[in-house]
């Protein structure tokens, strides 16, 4: 029997559960509604779904490497509380997954969700998920994952606030030694606790930068009305070039410097000449737990209040 849209709209209004999953279970039942609400039920999922509308905004992130640091990931999963994210059940279950995606071929989080679960091939990654939202009593969320890998070098990883914020950073070296990994960890560490966009300057588009200086300008001609176009100029790219200071990685003045003035990309070149090597910073990769995520404020005494009538 033909899945049409109509019946997967129907039956995740009836149960809550995602369409995909909604798709898979009429298709499973060759179309049975009924049926179908109850392979969902039998999974989990209509259970879990029916928690998806309350904001998981806690969580924690986590990343894992391979023996060699050629290749890593970066995950983040999500719950409701924090209180969740500290248990070590939900703990544990973040590095699983962790491990999952460092192996998966998928290029995106629905894909990574669809494939089977590694340590019960019977299941999906998203019924597994499903399985731990009914242990756990929360709703939690697979959000994202990204791999590196560097076949000439390695990756280095940071975990900052006990997985509040998680970190990669993608090091191409011909000499892997303590100092160079100590340097990259160095190099983790500053983008988890100056959160830069970018790694370079050359990854910054191009039209955001002429549309920065459009902006810039205006400011500055209406800063100093009488001032030429040699003087407005200058005033533009001084601020240009500060913008880009604050949100490329390796032109941010270094966290430990001594000075107070190094840059990354020069404390990058020191390492490397003291170690006659030859580095680069390719890229990085940084998740922060919720960023981005509307989180609802709740107030829990009138809540408690509320359900005991």
């Amino acid at each position: 029997m033909a899945i049409t849209a109509a019946m997967v709209k129907e039956l995740r209004e009836m149960t809550g559960a995602g369409m995909m999953d909604c798709k898979k279970a009429l298709t499973a039942t060759d179309g049975d509604i009924e049926k179908a609400v109850e392979f969902l039920r039998e999974k989990g999922l209509a259970t879990a779904q029916k928690k998806a509308g309350r904001v998981a905004a806690e969580g924690l992130v986590a990343t894992t490497l391979t023996e060699d640091a050629k290749k890593a990931v970066v995950v983040e999963v999500n719950a409701e509380t924090d209180f969740v994210a500290m248990n070590e059940k939900f703990q544990n279950y973040v590095a699983e997954v962790a491990a999952q995606a460092l192996n998966t071929t998928a290029t995106d989080i629905e894909a990574f969700l669809a494939e089977p679960w590694a340590l019960d091939t019977s299941k999906t990654v998203n019924e597994a998920l499903a399985a731990q939202i009914a242990v756990i009593g929360e709703n939690m969320n697979i959000r994202r994952f990204e791999q590196i890998t560097e076949e000439n070098g390695f990756v280095a990883s940071y975990i900052h606030a006990g997985g509040k914020i998680g970190v990669l950073v993608d090091v191409e070296t011909d000499v892997v030694n303590d100092d160079i990994k100590e340097m990259a960890r160095n190099v983790a560490m500053q983008a988890a606790a100056l959160k830069p966009l970018y790694t370079s300057r050359d990854e910054v588009d191009a039209d955001y930068i002429e549309k920065e200086k459009e902006i810039l300008r205006t400011q500055a001609k209406n800063e100093k009305p009488d001032a030429n176009d040699k003087i407005i100029d200058g005033m533009v790219m001084g601020r240009i070039n500060k913008e880009l200071k604050e949100i490329c990685l390796l032109d941010q003045v270094y966290v430990k410097a001594e000075d107070g003035k190094q840059i990354v990309s020069k404390y990058v070149e020191e390492v490397a000449k003291a170690n006659n090597a030859k580095i680069t910073i390719k890229k990085f990769v940084r998740f922060e737990t919720g960023e981005g995520i509307e989180k609802v404020e709740t107030d829990f005494a009138a809540e408690v209040a509320a359900q005991l009538g």
